[in-house]
């Protein structure tokens, strides 16, 4: 599939600082690490409560850890997994490990069993770097794990004195002090991890070739796989980052909300703040009173976030008597936020809401709208400098079609994944000629801004009709009574497929059944008016705030007593 020049219309609405064409530099990811520690050595790379940690101590901190690994037994290419919150000594470990020439494998803290056991076998990791308060969970399944070593940390390791030692004292007075049985051999406190005496070897590997991370998908649509991205593709996405936001530079704070251990987070927080000299504020835990506050003391200038965590702020009653007035920019991201939630917080902060796209095979990012050009509501921007973007047919994927019509998102950039770990069959299915099949309907409009419409395995069709949820999700976000909602299609024997929503009141609030039909029937047509209503307290989601429409429509097929398709 070529492209030309009059296929790329998006070019011309670019900011008029943004090239389409950028230099790559062919460097290891922790190479923008090192730059800042040489520019800025006294700048704050990191404020975590009453901790700091300088750019050129960050860089110390790290090699040291990279050089006790080597002294562990870690050799360049072997998995370590990081399995922590937010925390400082996630950032450190994250640096430690590439610049010892191991590959990250960023895992999710509150994986349960099942999802512990596929992680840790299908990924091959033999090191783990993970948080003592995860110990009870994590010590009974070490016989099944082929772990050679554990380093454990705890939060009083990343608090200074006196909070470290209050901290301490409060979980011995509430009980909550994992026992961890240290042996100094296979379980090794994170003390031994930053105690000089190794020497630090720096090693540099192949970007082009050699992994940076395995990332593994959220698992949304079936078995969570490991993305396989290179030093290349995370520094691609930085770089493109850093040109797009051309005008954010290293006065800025980053509140570092988002999980690390998805590749939004650690894309957006982690490698764009370092990479521009920017302090970043790690958050552990999201409770929107707590973040308020945080962005009260903490100032932050750029607030990366999810339109989940958007939508619970605003429903903090007192939010008004919080000053938001120090961020200037917010980028939204993981999943498409409800236009009326954007005018809301745009009205109440005044910063500039910029929304894209990404997924974790990209790196995440190849859309974004423009930062000083029009930004199109609803819309996820335009691709990337040097990414490629185009819609083609949802049977085949061979047939590009023309603005306006509705099909799937296929991408193609320095920053796409080098294929999925240890699955050459999903490869192959998902990776074409280059291009990276998203499974997002979407559709581009004349100026080369696309839309997300749904995901592809989210498609309803019902009664002959395709009809897209996300759509219908809309009108019920606009229904005043309303806080999150989501429609999937259950099985239907007359219809093949019925839509039913799901919907959590605002609180305090009495909704019917028959008022959501009645309002979804002013602003709908017939065949995509939900006929059934659920109401729930809550909707299952992943860490990062996206919906599991798959969960809901999970639920409805084993009512119906079929199996779940994967």
């Amino acid at each position: 599939m070529h492209k030309t020049d009059q296929e790329r219309p998006w070019i011309e609405h670019y900011d008029r600082e943004v090239n389409p064409t950028l230099h790559y530099e062919e460097i290891p990811v922790y190479e923008y690490l090192d730059r800042m520690a040489a520019s800025y050595p006294h700048r704050k790379a990191i404020v975590f409560n009453n901790w700091k940690i300088t750019y050129s101590r960050l860089k110390e901190l790290s090699e040291t850890v990279a050089a006790n690994l080597r002294g562990y037994g870690l050799s360049p290419g072997e998995k370590v997994a990081i399995m922590l919150p937010n925390l400082p000594q996630t950032i450190v470990s994250y640096w430690g490990v590439l610049k010892a020439g191991g590959v990250v494998v960023m895992t999710n803290p509150l994986y349960m069993e099942k999802e512990m056991i596929h992680h840790f076998k299908d990924s091959e990791a033999r090191f783990l770097i993970t948080l003592d308060l995860l110990w009870p969970k994590i010590s009974g399944l070490m016989p099944r794990f082929s772990l050679s070593r554990v380093f454990v940390t705890r939060i009083s390791d990343c608090l200074r004195f006196p909070m470290n030692l209050l901290y301490s004292l409060k979980m011995r007075r509430e009980k909550n002090v994992p026992d961890v049985e240290f042996d100094g051999q296979k379980i090794i406190p994170w003390k031994n991890l930053v105690r000089k005496g190794e020497v630090f070897i720096k090693f540099t590997p192949s970007p082009r070739q050699d992994l940076a991370a395995l990332q593994y998908t959220g698992g949304t649509t079936g078995v969570s796989k490991g993305v396989m991205l290179t030093h290349y593709n995370l520094v691609a996405n930085v770089r493109q980052a850093v040109a797009v936001l051309h005008e954010v530079g290293p006065e800025n704070t980053v509140l570092g909300l988002l999980p690390y251990f998805h590749i939004y987070g650690l894309t957006v927080c982690v490698n764009f703040a370092t990479a521009i000299g920017a302090t970043l504020a790690p958050y552990p835990k999201f409770v929107p009173r707590d973040v308020l506050k945080a962005i009260e003391k903490v100032k932050p200038t750029i607030f990366p976030c999810a339109p989940a965590m958007f939508i619970a702020l605003l429903q903090q009653k007192d939010i008004d008597k919080y000053d938001l007035s120090s961020i200037n920019y917010c980028v939204s991201g993981s999943a498409p936020m409800p236009v009326e939630v954007i005018e809301r917080f745009r009205k109440m902060t005044g910063a500039l809401i910029i929304e894209g796209y990404g997924l974790t095979e990209a790196s995440p990012i190849t859309h974004l709208n423009p930062l000083r050009g029009r930004c199109k509501v609803g819309s996820i921007g335009m691709p990337f400098p040097d990414t490629d973007a185009a819609i083609v047919d949802m049977e085949l994927g061979t047939v590009r079609l023309p603005p306006g019509k509705i099909g799937e998102l296929i991408v193609k950039g320095p920053q796409v994944m080098k294929g999925y770990w240890n699955r050459p069959d999903e490869t192959a299915g998902a990776l074409r000629n280059n291009w990276l099949y998203t499974g997002d309907i979407s559709y581009m409009d004349e100026e080369g801004y696309f839309y997300i419409v749904d995901r592809k395995k989210d498609l309803i069709l019902t009664a002959g009709y395709n009809v897209y949820p996300r759509e219908i999700d809309e009108v019920l976000h606009e229904h005043p009574k309303v806080k999150e909602a989501v429609s999937v299609g259950i099985p239907s024997d007359t219809r093949g497929e019925m839509i039913k929503a799901f919907v959590v009141p605002k609180d305090g609030e009495d909704v019917t059944k028959a008022e959501i039909i009645a309002f979804c029937r002013e602003k709908l047509a017939s065949f995509k008016v939900p006929k059934r209503v659920e109401f729930r307290q809550e909707l299952p989601k992943t860490i990062v705030g996206k919906v599991l429409r798959r969960a809901l429509r999970e639920e409805e097929m084993k009512k119906a007593g079929k199996k779940p398709v994967q």
